[in-house]
């Protein structure tokens, strides 16, 4: 079994997993466009655009998303995406990278359980959780 962090944007999926393939390092594997598949005719003009399926990897990681309309979509909260990075210049390089027309609700700093940690908000209403554990610290957290 695999677990993935499913994001919907409002419009701006495309936009969004361009900027992180490039903070991130990663590639993106998937970017479908309603226009793009079989139920196009049915999808409004203004939608055609817009991405039904988008998947990006960072390693074995995967992240993936699509756009939906307002009503559907809602604000964001309740989560953040956790990363989880091994040296400390890299995090403070993504987290950079990630807060870039964000706001940033804790600096990245060292804490008594990471080398660096820190949260944000990017540009596009996504919370995020930078972490550069200490190398005693316990996995998974």
């Amino acid at each position: 079994m695999q677990m993935n962090t499913y994001l919907n944007f409002d419009g701006r999926c495309r936009e969004a997993f361009t900027f992180y393939a490039s903070c991130l390092g990663a590639t993106v594997d998937v970017m479908i466009a309603h226009g793009d598949t079989p139920a196009a005719e049915h999808v409004p003009p203004d939608w055609r655009d817009k991405i039904m399926h988008a998947r990006l990897s960072v390693g074995t990681a995967v992240l993936m998303g699509s756009d939906a309309a307002s009503d559907e979509r809602g604000v964001p909260g309740g989560f953040a995406v956790a990363l989880h990075v091994d040296e400390p210049a890299e995090a403070e390089r993504v987290f950079a990278a990630l807060a870039d027309q964000g706001t940033v609700r804790l600096p990245i700093q060292e804490t008594f359980w990471a080398r660096r940690f820190g949260m944000l908000t990017d540009r596009f209403g996504i919370p995020w959780i930078v972490n550069c554990e200490q190398a005693s610290a316990p996995q998974g957290t």
